[in-house]
């Protein structure tokens, strides 16, 4: 029996018990949160940008203990970012792969949480999985994207020439400071 699942109130506990997998892709557009990352002068449009993703549920029974109910998400993207250096255009590879293991409520989600390699959660009956999938998206987001090579030629000087020779031409202050010294 093929079962469907709405990612936008996902039972973790069904998935997780049902083993069950999903799989596809969605448009940038319809993460709001991580569109608004992305190089406002893109000439491509934002659906261009297709989010793959994956999810997998499990639930695991350990010796003498309760059902852990666990959920593995993988998604890929190539975010368009303007170079911090060079100031143009630049596609970086942003992917994510995670772990999240249930708990029943928030004070052992905390407490387990440090202790832990992967993150734990508190066990909902209607997870908003999008939201999960944006934010582990925008935090593996490069805060200073940079190119390897730059495409164009980045001046590295601030030097400006006529600056330079502005300076040279005022008088130097403490100049007339000596001259005013000496005179009785």
């Amino acid at each position: 029996m093929d079962k469907k699942f709405d990612l936008k109130s996902l039972n973790i506990k069904v998935f997780a018990r049902e083993r069950m997998q999903m799989q596809g892709e969605r448009g940038l557009s319809l993460f709001p949160r991580l569109s608004d990352l992305k190089f406002q002068e893109t000439e491509v449009s934002i659906n261009d940008f297709p989010v793959s993703w994956g999810l997998r549920g499990e639930c695991l029974t350990p010796t003498g203990g309760e059902d852990q109910h666990w959920l593995y998400l993988k998604a890929d993207l190539m975010m368009p970012l303007q170079c911090q250096r060079c100031l143009s255009p630049m596609g970086v590879p942003v992917s994510v792969q995670q772990a999240f293991r249930f708990v029943t409520d928030e004070a052992i989600a905390e407490l387990e949480d440090e202790d832990s390699e992967e993150d734990v959660l508190v066990l909902s009956s209607d997870m908003d999985v999008w939201e999960l999938i944006e934010d582990e998206l925008i935090m593996t987001v490069p805060l200073v994207p940079k190119h390897t090579v730059c495409p164009t030629q980045v001046p590295m000087s601030v030097a400006d020439e006529a600056f330079e020779a502005a300076q040279e031409a005022r008088p130097n202050p403490f100049a007339a400071l000596a001259k005013l010294k000496q005179t009785p």
